[in-house]
């Protein structure tokens, strides 16, 4: 895991001197690291799901069933995690990794921090998220 002295070096470092090779480094180290983590953890939700026996009462049964939903939906969220994992990297390898897809300005790098896997600056984002609120206070 990054440590509080890398993030805070990254954090001093000039504007002018954005994405340079060592953030790239640090952020392409973060990203494969957390990558082999949710690797793992999908491994391990594949296990549970396989070994399972069945039997017992319908109790156990409905309490396995809902155990599983849950493994589903962690799942879910792990599968999708690993796809903006995948893209980030491939985003760093083309050069265009730490810039907002729709303005093309920095995202930052205390957002990239919090979230490396962000493809839009803060302002992007909530306008993002205010027309999808938008919408769905539409649909209702």
């Amino acid at each position: 895991m990054p440590t509080v002295v890398e993030e805070t070096h990254l954090l001093g470092m000039p504007d002018d001197d954005y994405m340079n090779k060592e953030q790239l480094a640090f952020f392409r180290r973060r990203l494969l690291q957390e990558q082999s983590q949710v690797e793992g953890r999908l491994r391990e939700v594949r296990q549970a799901m396989t070994t399972h026996e069945r039997g017992g009462d319908e109790l156990d049964q409905a309490s396995y069933e809902e155990a599983l939903r849950l493994q589903l939906r962690q799942a879910d969220r792990e599968t999708r995690l690993l796809a903006n994992i995948t893209a980030a990297l491939k985003r760093i390898e083309a050069g265009e990794f730490g810039y907002c897809e729709e303005t093309g300005e920095p995202i930052g790098i205390a957002r990239l921090l919090f979230r490396p896997t962000a493809r839009l600056c803060l302002e992007a984002k909530q306008r993002q998220e205010q027309k999808e609120h938008h919408y769905a206070k539409v649909r209702r």
